[in-house]
């Protein structure tokens, strides 16, 4: 059974520059071994391969159970010198919670 991540967590974005900061927190704490196994760096790059550019590094952060996902080239250019809609790239974290993942 397939599911999308924001029945299952929730997510945040930052920006620094150019770069994107996506978290990604599951509603459960018993998910997260779940997301480990299944939210990669190289799924959420594919996923966003529209709208990432650089490379996707995940962090796990066990002790909050959270991942978050450094995104480089994601935000044209940054905000001061982007002219698109969301230069933040806070409308992003949506985008990555509509990402499936497989259930056991």
């Amino acid at each position: 059974m397939r599911t999308k991540l924001y029945k299952l967590a929730h997510s945040r974005a930052g920006d620094k520059g150019n770069t994107l900061i996506l978290s990604l927190i599951p509603y459960d704490e018993q998910t997260y071994p779940l997301l480990c196994e299944k939210v990669t760096a190289e799924r959420v790059a594919a996923h966003l391969q529209n709208i990432v550019a650089g490379k996707v590094v995940r962090y796990e952060l066990p002790h909050i159970s959270a991942l978050q996902f450094v995104c480089s080239g994601a935000l044209l250019g940054g905000v001061t010198t982007s002219l698109a809609m969301d230069m933040h790239g806070k409308s992003l974290s949506s985008a990555l919670l509509e990402m499936e993942v497989e259930l056991p």
